[in-house]
């Protein structure tokens, strides 16, 4: 009777575990300039369920590189498609690969925002894959949602941004379709026009950024009205709109929030989801981390020295 008790119990658990097993699968979404992109769906299975949301994630490297499918991310996924969330992680056009030597500060304003452009005009093809295959792919299009670490967070903003200003590079996507929410792990705008502004309420965001970062400015650095608009800017917008929003910040932490979030911090993006998202809860909350011990950094840098940061041959 023992032996039969426990051969349930392990045909039960066996059962569980195939029931939460994660399935990836690979896609190719466009063609742009002859590259090839492809994106990588992952889902648990479950024929009963109702269409679920989906996350598009968009990798980070400052534009020069980086991959869909870095272990460190796939675990990330794994763990929101678990909580029923169809996770969609694209490729998409590195702008800066290839940076000219010498290249002066004016010539490297304009390879940015190719680069940032181009990018965006990635995540909007990867979106309409997705919206065209919803029914397929089992996605609810009303709560599609774009995320991102880095360079990748800078894209998933800039996208909303754009689409929120009614930009011509926004039109490709359905007229009446908008996100439901933007997850950023240390992100930013990228205006060649000044401060950016949104003409619309944009999705709730949730915005991960630490003080000392060097790499995407936390509040802004610009010059003459070009630069990046880092989260405490976005959220002051926000703040201002009254529209809902999420605002993570640690004090004297580096650029490593681009990714520790997704590890560390997947039980408050999951609530966030499920209150934002789901319920469609409008608050603003702000959140400031601050470790007794920490080591004072420097809170402030130029734009040469973002640049630098990220871009030095050295």
């Amino acid at each position: 009777m023992r032996k039969i008790l426990l051969l349930s119990i392990a045909l039960i658990t066996a059962v569980a575990i195939k029931a939460q097993e994660v399935v990836r699968e690979s896609y190719h979404y466009a063609t742009h300039q002859s590259e090839q992109l492809y994106l990588d769906k992952y889902v648990v299975e479950d024929e009963c369920q109702s269409p679920r949301p989906a996350l598009i994630f968009a990798f980070g490297g400052g534009f020069v590189r980086g991959e869909r499918d870095t272990d460190y991310y796939v675990s990330f996924f794994e763990r929101m498609a678990r909580a029923g969330i169809v996770v969609v992680s694209i490729d998409y056009r590195l702008g800066l690969k290839s940076i000219p030597e010498g290249v002066g500060l004016v010539d490297m304003i304009g390879l940015l925002d190719n680069a940032v452009t181009i990018a965006v005009e990635d995540l909007y093809a990867a979106t309409c894959y997705v919206v065209d295959n919803s029914q397929q792919w089992g996605v609810d299009t009303s709560k599609i949602m774009i995320s991102g670490s880095s360079a990748g967070a800078i894209t998933a903003l800039q996208a909303e941004w754009l689409r929120c200003s009614g930009a011509e590079i926004a039109e490709v996507l359905p007229s009446d379709f908008r996100y439901a929410a933007v997850i950023s792990c240390a992100g930013a705008i990228f205006s060649t026009k000044g401060k950016p502004k949104f003409r619309c309420e944009p999705a709730p965001m949730m915005l991960f950024h630490g003080t000392s970062d060097s790499n995407v400015p936390y509040d802004k650095a610009s010059v003459m009205g070009v630069g990046f608009f880092g989260s405490k800017y976005v959220a002051g917008q926000l703040k201002r709109l009254d529209a809902p929003y999420y605002f993570y910040s640690a004090q004297y932490v580096d650029h490593s929030l681009a990714a520790t979030p997704l590890h560390d911090q997947c039980d408050l993006i999951l609530q966030f989801i499920d209150e934002y998202v789901v319920r469609g809860v409008r608050a603003q909350i702000e959140a400031e981390a601050v470790e007794c011990n920490a080591t004072k950094r420097d809170t402030h840098f130029s734009v040469k020295e973002y640049l630098s940061t990220n871009y030095s041959r050295e």
